[in-house]
């Protein structure tokens, strides 16, 4: 037998004594839990950057903290069963058969789930040989003759059996949050027998879920009659003749089933643990552990913070007690009229400055309420921008402006876009906290100050309130006193916090080998971005509108012909009613079986218009296109400023390889290749002053970037014949002459070229290809008997980042992969596939970024108008006047084919045009 128990919790004088009754005893099927919250919410909705799946682990922490909050037990175990059969299993072979199979992302789940519980200070109890119920049942049997409250968290209804005057069942609804209160009338009421009564109508009943079929014909109703009439099973056996009808001829039939499932209903009330009552008092949460944990999954602070509301997290020892420095100081001087620039002088002359704003700021500008000056020699100031004298505002629009004041600021973009539209310059920042946590570690998906404190300070940003109602922080203000004095100290402690954080940054940055990149490639993008954003484009807001129509009437039209195929009016937007149509009333074949169904994707209904004759699916994917269309038209429109541009945001720390993504909206997705994408690109033109869009763009770069990392002779070559690459190549796999390739065969290679370079595997490639496996592989084989050295680069660099625990572009970015070596081979294969990606699309993302730089200091040396207006992953899009066309396509196309020197030339095509589409080329 194994009996396991996870960290015990320690008996305190405030928790109520077992042993002396009274007390609430929390107990939670894990497995049943876990379970709801794996398909309560959706799996692709929740999961880390290295393909860890979360959905369960956030669901179980959502449900944990509801628990905490509203029961507030003084004892909690939590239950789990384990694998290998129960004297369940042996007593009927078939027992739980047929159930489906787990799913692949929910066993790693649960390995997080108890780990969280282990940090929290929280028991997990599991026997060899025994079930997750039965181990809750005889710990409710114990607390209950202790005189305990009991409370149990399960969707196991097994556990009603033991609801009782001081037993209450948890049971969820249609949400995991969603729990009713079972209690011995709320049990009656809904199932017409007794708690104690309840396994024996489940003997009656069956239970689909254990594989124990019950009496055919005999439902809920009908055996709580029974039962009410006869008292009990054991009764209603000895008195089996005098039921009447089928249904009493069923019973008798199925008689052993019966007893059967009465026996293995019966929770087991004496299972040996190795745990008494006492030791289930929650011991002092590992507050670091957690937040360590969380930042492996890329929780969000706020789910964490809910957390530790409700969970003690004090007296258990270093780690466990948050915060391990000094608070930060929260004091901050309010500079008098004529002071300022006497202040500035003073205290920051000599180091760096953490600055931190207040304000909001995007779509191309801002606004600021608040700035304040965090200094090296500890001193802190708040200035509020809107209060200014014209001395004070002077001194202030000088400092800010001055490169030669070193300063520190968290995501300054921002900030920066608010000082431009105050008619201020923001200049000598040196470090941007959120930019160099990107560098340091760039599959992290959090950005807030909080969290980087939290993570690399270990210190929380939270508001405290000291006995007597005086203002004290770790950072922020408190409840009371005056609600300006805290907004001042609040700002002045995160420049401080800002100011702590860069040094730290800094200082891994060096360590990681990311110090140049910071200061050379990333820093100053932040300057070039804001100037991007805060022009914008310009867009025809009439050929808009008109093509928003157009769309419109094309999903009407859809509509109307779906209706007319299937003979009645329907939902197209709704899964369940296409599911009733396709499956049901026209009896197409069924796709893949998903939780609700069978599912109505897009790639399940381009499979069945290529299965059946049947036009419907076909009428789904063209109304679907052309509401995504209209859909993406009308945020373009809603997204027009007062001057007639559009305002795009660039994120500069959300992809991990190092891309830019576009939000707000995202001027990154519009399509290029398809006629729909071409005439959206059409709404975006030149703006008043401006005579031409000129775009210019890298061919195959990603390409490019694998022969000079592979070093591959016959790959270079094939760049260097002057060819269409992609039939050179094929030609070469299929030993042909370039003229005589196919459009098929240039098609796959082609996917075969751009797979490689994104770490396709064989089974994507046969997905994209749509051929089996085997041909996929037969493929690529026949790719790297020619190319031997792109095989080569592709193993020896996942077994190079194995070792080294990161892979590494070409200017350095790194990006870290643990996951390498984990023994999830989901999450192993996800990091391979990363580690093969990484070096070349990060490196493609390095080279267009310096070329952005280049573009934009030789434009401001130039003294040119031109401007740049967007990036679009290897396109530039820039506004020119007439008169410096031919100039400035010679700088652009120099600079960026200069951006760095592959052994394989950058090469550079430039276009242009009154409107994007028309400056395609």
């Amino acid at each position: 037998m194994a009996n396991t128990q996870e960290t015990p919790g320690q008996s305190s004088a405030d928790g109520a004594s077992a042993a002396g009754g009274g007390g609430r005893l929390l107990l939670v099927d894990g497995h049943s839990m876990a379970f709801r919250a794996f398909f309560a919410l959706p799996v692709d909705k929740f999961g880390t950057t290295t393909g860890q799946s979360t959905n369960a682990v956030y669901g179980f922490t959502s449900m944990l903290i509801k628990l905490l909050r509203e029961e507030e037990p003084t004892h909690i175990a939590v239950a789990w069963d384990v694998s290998g059969p129960t004297f369940r299993h042996e007593a009927y072979g078939e027992y739980k058969d047929g159930r489906a199979d787990t799913p692949p992302e929910f066993p790693s789940q649960v390995e997080l789930v108890q780990e969280l519980l282990r940090l929290l200070g929280m028991v997990s109890v599991s026997v060899q040989g025994f079930e997750a119920d039965d181990v809750i049942a005889t710990l409710a049997h114990r607390a209950g003759a202790e005189g305990m409250e009991v409370l149990i968290a399960s969707g196991d209804r097994d556990a009603f059996q033991l609801v009782d005057g001081g037993c209450t069942v948890l049971y969820p609804g249609k949400s995991v949050s969603d729990l009713t209160r079972m209690t011995p009338e709320r049990v009656e009421e809904k199932y017409g027998v007794p708690p104690e009564r309840y396994r024996d109508l489940a003997a009656l009943v069956g239970e689909k879920a254990d594989n124990l079929p019950g009496v055919p014909g005999v439902g809920p109703k009908t055996a709580a009659k029974w039962i009410l009439k006869y008292g009990s099973v054991d009764a209603l056996v000895e008195h089996a003749d005098e039921l009447t009808g089928k249904a009493g001829q069923n019973f008798r039939d199925h008689l052993d089933d019966v007893l059967r499932n009465q026996r293995l209903n019966l929770l087991v009330g004496d299972v040996p643990l190795e745990v008494g009552l006492e030791d289930l008092v929650p011991g002092a949460a590992d507050r670091q552990g957690v937040n360590t944990l969380f930042d492996d999954l890329e929780f969000a602070s706020t789910l964490r913070d809910r957390l530790f509301q409700v969970v003690d997290t004090e007296g258990a020892g270093e780690a466990a007690q948050g915060p391990s420095g000094e608070d930060f100081d929260g004091s901050v001087s309010v500079p008098g009229p004529g002071a300022l620039g006497a202040w500035l002088e003073g205290h920051t002359a000599q180091g760096r400055s953490g600055v931190a704003f207040s304000g909001t700021w995007g779509s191309g500008t801002g606004a600021l309420t608040g700035v304040a000056v965090a200094a090296a020699d500890g001193a802190a100031a708040y200035i509020d921008p809107c209060a200014l004298g014209e001395e004070d505002e002077r001194a202030l629009a000088a400092w800010l402006a001055d490169g030669d004041r070193a300063k520190a600021v968290h995501e300054a973009k921002g900030p920066l876009l608010a000082a431009f539209a105050h008619g201020w310059d923001l200049r000598g920042v040196t470090g941007d906290t959120a930019v160099a946590a990107y560098l340091v570690q760039p599959g992290q998906r959090k950005t807030g100050l909080e969290d980087m404190c939290r993570q690399y300070l270990n210190k929380e940003l939270v508001r405290r309130q000291e006995e007597g109602g005086q203002l004290s922080l770790d950072i922020g203000g408190g409840e009371g006193g005056d609600e300006g004095e805290a907004v001042r100290a609040d700002l002045a402690v995160r420049a401080r916090a800002t100011l702590e954080l860069a040094d730290r940054l800094d200082a891994l940055l060096e360590q990681r080998g990311g110090s140049g990149l910071m200061a050379d490639v990333e820093l100053p993008l932040v300057r070039v971005l804001a100037g991007m954003e805060r022009v914008g484009i310009a867009a025809d807001r009439s050929y808009l509108d008109g093509l928003e129509g157009e769309f419109a009437a094309e999903q009407r039209r859809a509509v109307e012909e779906a209706h007319r195929v299937v003979g009645r009016e329907f939902n197209l937007g709704s899964p369940k009613q296409l599911q009733q149509v396709l499956f049901d009333e026209l009896g197409l074949p069924r796709t893949k079986k998903i939780k609700t169904g069978y599912t109505t994707d897009a790639d399940a209904l381009a499979w069945l218009a290529g299965q059946t004759d049947n036009e419907l699916p076909s009428i789904l994917l063209r109304h679907r296109d052309q509401t995504r269309l209209r859909t993406t038209v009308e945020g373009l429109i809603k997204t027009i400023a007062e001057d007639g541009r559009i305002h795009t945001t660039f994120n500069q720390t959300v992809a991990a390889t190092g891309r830019l993504s576009s939000v707000e909206p995202n001027l990154q997705n519009i399509p290029v290749r398809t006629d729909a994408g071409r005439r959206i690109r059409r709404a975006f033109v030149v703006g008043p002053g401006y005579d031409a869009l000129m775009t210019a763009d890298y061919s195959q770069i990603e390409l490019r970037i694998m022969a000079h990392l592979s070093q591959d002779a016959a790959l270079i070559e094939a760049f260097q014949t002057g060819h269409d690459f992609h039939a050179e190549i094929a030609a070469r796999v299929f030993g042909t002459d370039p003229e005589r390739v196919g459009p098929e065969e240039r098609a796959r290679i082609k996917a075969m070229n751009y797979g490689l370079a994104y770490g396709l595997s064989e089974f994507g490639l046969s997905q994209q290809l749509g051929v089996t496996p085997g041909e996929a592989r037969t493929l690529m084989e026949d790719f790297f008997q020619v190319f031997g050295g792109v095989r080569d680069y592709l193993q020896a660099v996942v077994e190079q980042a194995r070792r080294d625990g990161y892979t590494e572009t070409i200017l350095g970015r790194r990006r870290y992969l643990p996951d390498l070596t984990s023994d999830n081979r989901q999450r192993r294969q996800m990091a391979e596939r990363m580690a093969l990606n990484a070096p070349i699309q990060g490196s493609a993302a390095d080279i267009i970024k310096v070329a952005m730089l280049d573009v934009d200091r030789a434009l401001r040396e130039g003294g040119h108008r031109a401007r740049a207006l967007l990036q679009v992953h290897d396109e530039l899009v820039l506004e020119v006047p007439e008169d410096e066309v031919e100039p400035v396509r010679k700088l652009v196309s120099d600079r960026m084919a200069g951006a760095y020197d592959l052994r394989v030339p950058l090469a550079v095509s430039v276009g242009l045009g009154e409107n994007w589409r028309d400056a395609a080329h």
